[in-house]
């Protein structure tokens, strides 16, 4: 048993990528969203958030070594809070994820700032108004919807309606029109029908997400939905569902990819491809994995403007602007 007030105190919760450029920082620990098909309350305990000048130190502690790129991680990064005293002397102060944020942010304009996972019941405006802010917040956002019916989020216990979620990317795009969207989707939850399986297909259509993490679902032991919900779908028809869900994000994640052909993007050079020795690879802003042919003048961890000439279905393909 975990308790509240567990947190990272005495270690530093730091993840380091064998490329040296990027890292990903724990900011909070558990989960307080009883979600009805997930674990992790259960194996994770209540929900704690660190403070933030530890968090603050270890990022720039990391940049000053040479990293380029720091994720901040947390099951629900949104319900992030912290109060406390600033200084021994000083009044109490609260601290929300989008000033969090920000305090990292401008450790460096060169350090690139990312974050997972957002619930859409807790991302909020001033979260998005903060990343809009910021050139070095990455426009990206991972928001999994899970499902696109009502009914069957009911069920799962999400917390909010297919109207929600849709307000949510609404406010998404009007705040940061060029932001990628990714997605968890559940094919198969119990009792769903074919409707509302194709509810959830005309929510990826609203979407046009980037990239989804795709499942069918598995019962897990211990769960709410184990102990009160009939895993009753059977298996041909999740893999059936698995496999229309799948088809769909392909396609939208494709004509994503495809609206960057013939633009010049800022890449942060990661290393070189897995597939070819002299091509680089580095991501976007929009977490879009560009390859490019590599040169001498260019080193893993700089920044590299490159023109897109193409893609495949998962890859950006370009050259270095001249």
């Amino acid at each position: 048993m975990l308790s509240r007030e567990e947190t990272y105190a005495d270690i530093s919760p730091v993840r380091l990528n064998g490329n040296g450029i990027t890292a990903f920082i724990s900011i909070m620990r558990g989960c307080d969203n009883m979600c009805s098909f997930c674990v992790v309350p259960f194996t994770r305990g209540r929900e704690r958030s660190r403070d933030p000048y530890s968090i603050v130190a270890e990022a720039q502690d990391l940049f000053d070594r040479g990293y380029k790129e720091v994720t901040l991680l947390g099951q629900n990064v949104d319900s992030y809070k912290w109060k406390g005293a600033e200084g021994t002397e000083s009044a109490e102060v609260q601290v929300n994820f989008a000033q969090l944020l920000e305090k990292v942010a401008l450790i460096s304009p060169d350090l690139r700032i990312r974050f997972s996972t957002s619930h859409p019941k807790d991302i909020t405006d001033e979260v998005l108004y903060t990343i809009a802010k910021y050139d070095n917040i990455c426009n990206y956002i991972h928001l999994p919807v899970q499902s696109g019916s009502s009914r069957v989020l009911e069920l799962m216990n999400r917390t909010y309606t297919r109207e929600w979620y849709m307000n949510r990317v609404d406010a998404i795009r009007r705040i940061i029109p060029d932001c990628a969207i990714s997605s968890d989707i559940i094919a198969g939850f119990c009792t769903e029908t074919e409707e509302e399986h194709q509810e959830t297909l005309s929510m990826m259509d609203y979407v046009g997400y980037d990239f989804a993490f795709t499942f069918s679902y598995s019962e897990r032991p211990g769960t709410l939905a184990a102990r009160k919900l009939a895993d009753d779908i059977p298996e041909e028809v999740k893999k059936r569902r698995l496999a229309e869900i799948l088809k769909k994000a392909q396609e939208t994640s494709l004509y994503r990819l495809q609206q960057n052909v013939g633009k010049t993007l800022r890449i942060l050079v990661e290393g070189t491809s897995k597939k070819s020795k002299t091509d680089y690879c580095g991501r976007n802003d929009q977490n879009a994995m560009v390859v490019f042919p590599a040169t001498e003048e260019i080193k893993p961890g700089q920044y590299v403007n490159v023109i897109i000439e193409r893609c495949t279905s998962a890859t950006l393909l370009g050259r270095i602007a001249k």
